[in-house]
């Protein structure tokens, strides 16, 4: 009897469980999955016969402006992750073992951008890196000359998604790392461990989660933006958001749009299941 209780009060509690995720879960499949479905089977679609074809997608892998375009977002996308990650990580590391002041000085910059819009970040930027920006001035005014603005090229693209994620990047390493206990890091200096050997052998292995899960939502983030791509970056080639935008109002072909999103979409997915494991793995290892 002492055990079916346990039982009785679970399975009372079930369907009001499936109740609070209903609203959420019809949500989710009237406003995403449907709308993606739909695409989808609208690209696969030859519009003339309405049988299955692949024209869509032969047009867009086969058009080198397009293609150009999705590699480019791609190679740029995993930059901003790569740096992301090399710069938010040794912070993360230096806040964590450290207290005072300074840090809590340091994570305060940090986070700012989290509370900047993606606009005024962009034009913020644009006033300091642009040409005759503050950067060109106190160059020009200490005697360095020939600064090449990064504005209107890849490189700005990529330093403004850099500056707009770093927070979320910088806030979850952080919580990977408050989960270390010290206990762990006295063991191994107790025994002779040096610094090297305690951030490969034993910090890197438990963050291991927060870095796929940060990784994930860089990648995620930085491959559908469009305030920052669209007012820093070039021309061409253009980011996938930039490029989608165009496609369908300006080339008014709002078939090769939709396909340019679904492509975008399939990328996505794929980054999108490694978040979705590592945040199983971590509630297994949490039960």
């Amino acid at each position: 009897m002492a055990l079916a209780a346990p039982i009785l009060v679970e399975a009372r509690r079930f369907p009001v469980g499936l109740l609070l995720v209903a609203a959420p879960m019809l949500l989710l499949v009237v406003f995403v999955l449907v709308p993606a479905a739909s695409a989808i089977v609208s690209t696969l679609t030859d519009p003339r016969s309405g049988g299955p074809s692949l024209a869509n997608y032969r047009t867009l892998l086969g058009d080198p402006l397009s293609r150009g375009n999705l590699f480019f977002t791609l190679g740029s996308t995993l930059a901003v992750c790569g740096l992301l990650l090399a710069v938010c990580l040794p912070v993360a590391l230096y806040l964590r073992f450290s207290s005072g002041r300074l840090p809590a000085f340091v994570q305060s910059v940090a986070v700012f951008p989290l509370f900047v819009p993606g606009i005024i970040v962009a034009y913020a930027l644009i006033r300091f890196l642009g040409p005759n920006g503050s950067l060109q001035t106190v160059l020009d005014a200490i005697g360095i000359h020939g600064f090449r603005s990064p504005y209107l090229t890849p490189a700005g693209t990529v330093i403004g998604l850099v500056w707009e994620g770093i927070p979320l990047t910088l806030l979850i390493l952080l919580s990977g790392l408050a989960q270390i206990p010290n206990a762990a890091i006295e063991a191994a200096r107790d025994v002779g461990a040096g610094r090297l050997a305690i951030l490969t052998g034993i910090i890197l292995p438990l963050i291991a989660n927060s870095v796929t899960v940060a990784f994930s939502l860089a990648f995620l983030g930085a491959f559908g933006a469009f305030t920052i791509p669209y007012l820093m970056g070039p021309a061409s080639p253009e980011m996938m958001g930039v490029f989608m935008q165009r496609t369908f109002s300006e080339l008014r072909d709002p078939a090769q749009a939709q396909t340019q999103a679904v492509m975008s979409f399939l990328f996505c997915a794929a980054v999108g299941v490694i978040y979705v494991r590592s945040v199983i793995r971590s509630r297994r290892r949490g039960s």
